[in-house]
């Protein structure tokens, strides 16, 4: 059966997708809020268990306001009873200040936006993502601000 969604496209009802293992996978990848985005508006063209429990996760557990709130739309449409969960608030990590220290001494204490991205990338990828999308175009002055406020190395 056919459903018309509100919020754009057809629902198939009851219908489990084909490729469920590979959306199943791009739903938990910490590492690219895009990816989980995709994997959301593809699982919301689903009304199957599988999927409304996919969703259900991402709307309670996701770090990216974003992806909770897509999430959200979609069980909506399924015609799940959902509260929205509340956007965070100050740090999204836990000592994401040391976090970004020792980034900095990783790449030789000499900041580049290049290598230090990188390297934060390497180190730690679900907070990297996490941050370059709720920091947007004012992630590395983000960095630069946090890391002239860490403490100075004693001597």
């Amino acid at each position: 059966m056919q459903l018309k969604s509100p919020i754009g496209g057809v629902i198939l009802e009851n219908t489990v997708p084909d490729n469920i293992e590979e959306l199943k996978r791009h739903a938990a990848d910490r590492t690219s809020y895009k990816t989980r985005l995709a994997a959301v508006e593809e699982l919301g063209k689903f009304k199957c268990q599988q999927s409304k429990d996919i969703l259900w996760r991402l709307m309670l557990n996701d770090r990216v306001h974003t992806v909770q709130h897509r999430a959200f739309l979609k069980l909506q449409a399924f015609g799940e009873t959902v509260k929205l969960p509340r956007k965070r608030k100050g740090h999204l990590v836990k000592d994401i200040n040391r976090r970004l220290g020792v980034v900095f001494t990783a790449i030789g204490g000499i900041y580049s936006e290049e290598k230090f991205n990188e390297k934060f990338k390497e180190m730690y990828p679900e907070f990297y993502d996490i941050y370059m999308y709720e920091k947007g175009n004012g992630f590395n002055r983000w960095v630069q601000n946090v890391l002239a406020s860490l403490p100075k190395p004693k001597a």
